[in-house]
């Protein structure tokens, strides 16, 4: 079936059942075994069924199934030719397509960089194209298709789409009803999209302010705090059973100053320093059914003294993990091709330690050849055993019953026109942000700004790159949506780095303005952004100054007399924080963290509840 809207082998109007159980052999397997392997109406598997589908199939297909791979490209059969290049040098294939007939993969990741996310029909039509291909092998089984969509600082499904704030702007709103509502609308959402996993909550909890790769990727600070969330999230994502939430990144990553997409954290935490601060959101997790948890690619010496990254340690996956928290469900590491999990073993050696630790899914190795064949030949070799395999394919298989892939693997275009990124939608993401916005500092009751008294506005500051390459750029964004509410605003990007022209520049219109709103983004002592507001603040305008990802940037700029955290730069978070400035709502977030000094980190500056609203200095 073509679409006619790319030329490629879409799918615009969806096979029905019928056509879809006579054309793939997977299918007629299934029928051959009494029925399809599906769940019945509470969710519940019949392993007996599933069990006879893994003896059906032969080891490389067993192995493939342990696999979850990028691919790049926007079709699953055409994919552009850069696309083509692309997976030619990085997996030998073509094509999604070409990579499932090859390796028989259970499951592919979506990302914005490999040009999987252009839009929601083209994503519905990938997944679908990428369905159908597997269900044309013998034997073929429906994939599982995840992706990072953890909303604020990481998303790969951008805009039209609906985008919530991000995990610490919910731990900052403090509701947990909006945090479910968050996981059911975003999960609504990918659902119609044919993503079936996702990759979130975020359940470390990032008591380390120095955190380069957590941050505001966590709800918060405080261990209950940011179990409520998770759980919260977890029960609004999986509340359909067609869409598994995913806690990462066990055993907790939020105390590292080391990113592991880089380098080898290790994190110091005693064991009841664990208990106590790392394990209560897993634990909420479990007990609120989730389907699957990602491993970190940190090394725990308390939990795990062998030098090995919890990744690849059984005492933790298994010992802790499975026997101690009594969690039976899905376990996928996180991306094998990061440095954490690079660094003591080769390539070849990281999948089979994975699995003989307690791993079901393999996540994106860095050659997929590599990790495949490594696997391969260590149940031939005798290092692992086909049953250890069939003990992880029949969890995947669980769970792609549990999510009616067998039943339904395919989606409509009328679906996603009926679900993704609705008015509906929108304006609950936009009331959500509204209740996330903190105003840290307001001295002399700067806030909130009258287009009366300060009618031109300069929004100037840092301009990151949007998180899903759809939003912003965030001083654009300010400037529209101050418009909108009644000011003259202009934008003038200055960066995260500015120069002194940028910032000379900066200051000419600042004495042409009225007032002045500055993005700031993870300031630091040495940053050239202490500058800027520093210059700004010299010209006597008011200046008002919001944190558009870490609220600790306020500890480095003393002198700012009105200080906002929107804790991302999504168009969602900084219309919230717009509305705020013009008064037109007020601030009802609270830290969900300490704020240091930053002369000395013995000592808060604002602490966990801090917030104030308007009538409070």
């Amino acid at each position: 079936m073509p679409d006619t809207s790319t030329g490629s082998m879409g799918n615009t109007s969806v096979p029905s059942r019928r056509t879809v159980l006579a054309a793939t052999a997977g299918m007629t397997t299934a029928l051959a075994l009494g029925g399809t392997a599906h769940a019945g109406p509470d969710g519940k598997h019949d392993d007996r069924k599933l069990r006879a589908l893994i003896a059906r199939m032969s080891l490389p297909e067993k192995v493939g199934q342990l696999f979850v791979m990028r691919v790049y490209g926007h079709s699953a059969t055409a994919p552009d030719q850069a696309d083509i290049d692309a997976n030619l040098k990085e997996i030998g294939v073509r094509t999604a397509a070409e990579l499932i007939a090859k390796y028989r993969v259970g499951g592919i990741i979506y990302f914005t960089w490999a040009h999987n996310t252009r839009d929601p029909h083209q994503i519905a039509d990938l997944s679908n194209g990428i369905q159908r291909a597997s269900l044309a092998q013998p034997r073929g089984l429906p994939v599982l298709v995840s992706t990072d969509q953890e909303h604020g600082i990481v998303c790969r499904v951008g805009e039209p789409a609906t985008l919530f704030p991000g995990a610490m702007a919910i731990g900052a709103g403090g509701s947990r009803a909006d945090a479910r509502t968050l996981g059911r609308v975003a999960g609504q959402e990918l659902r119609a999209l044919g993503i079936r996993q996702n990759y979130s909550p975020v359940a470390d909890v990032n008591v380390n302010p120095a955190n380069p790769v957590i941050g505001v990727r966590s709800f918060g600070a405080e261990p209950a705090a940011v179990a409520g969330m998770v759980a919260a999230e977890v029960a609004g994502y999986q509340h359909s059973r067609q869409l598994a939430a995913t806690a990462k990144h066990f055993p907790g990553h939020g105390d590292t100053a080391v990113d592991s997409h880089y380098g080898f954290p290790v994190i110091t935490h005693t064991r009841g320093e664990w208990n106590q601060l790392d394990a209560p959101p897993f634990r909420a997790a479990i007990r609120a059914g989730i389907d699957s948890i990602m491993t970190a690619h940190i090394m725990v010496p308390a939990l795990d003294d062998s030098g090995d990254p919890a990744t690849l340690s059984r005492p933790i996956l298994t010992g802790i993990l499975r026997e101690e928290l009594g969690y039976d469900g899905l376990v996928v590491t996180d991306s094998l091709g990061m440095e954490g999990v690079r660094t003591k073993y080769g390539d070849d050696r990281v999948p089979v330690l994975a699995l003989k630790a307690g791993v079901d899914q393999l996540l994106n190795p860095p050659s997929l050849d590599i990790a495949w064949n490594a696997v391969l030949k260590a149940v031939q070799d005798g290092e692992l055993t086909e049953a250890r395999l069939d003990e992880s394919i029949l969890r995947i298989l669980r769970l792609k019953a549990k999510l009616r892939l067998f039943d339904a693997p395919y989606v409509s275009q009328g679906g996603v026109d009926r679900n993704v990124g609705t008015a509906s939608h929108l304006r609950t993401a936009d009331r959500i942000a509204e209740r996330t916005t903190t105003l840290l500092v307001n001295a002399d009751s700067t806030l909130p700004l009258s287009r009366r008294s300060h009618p031109k506005i300069l929004v100037v500051g840092a301009d990151p790159a949007s998180p899903s390459g759809t939003t912003g750029p965030p001083t654009g964004v300010l400037a529209a949506a101050l418009t909108e509410l009644g000011f003259t605003a202009t934008a003038l990007s200055t960066g995260t780095a500015p120069s002194s022209a940028a910032i000379a520049k900066a200051v000419e219109a600042a004495r042409a303005a009225d007032a002045v709103v500055v993005g700031t983004y993870n300031v630091t002592a040495s940053s050239t952004q202490k500058a800027l507001v520093e210059q700004l603040l010299a010209t006597g305008r008011p200046v008002v100054a919001v944190a558009v990802r870490n609220p600790y940037d306020v500890a480095h700029l003393p002198a700012v007399r009105a200080y906002l955290a929107s804790y991302s730069w999504t168009d969602v978070e900084l219309r919230a924080a717009a509305r705020v400035i013009a008064g037109r709502v007020a601030p009802r977030g609270k830290l969900p963290v300490p704020v240091q000094q930053a002369d000395d980190p013995t000592r808060v500056l604002y602490p966990i509840g801090h917030g104030l609203s308007y009538g409070r200095g």
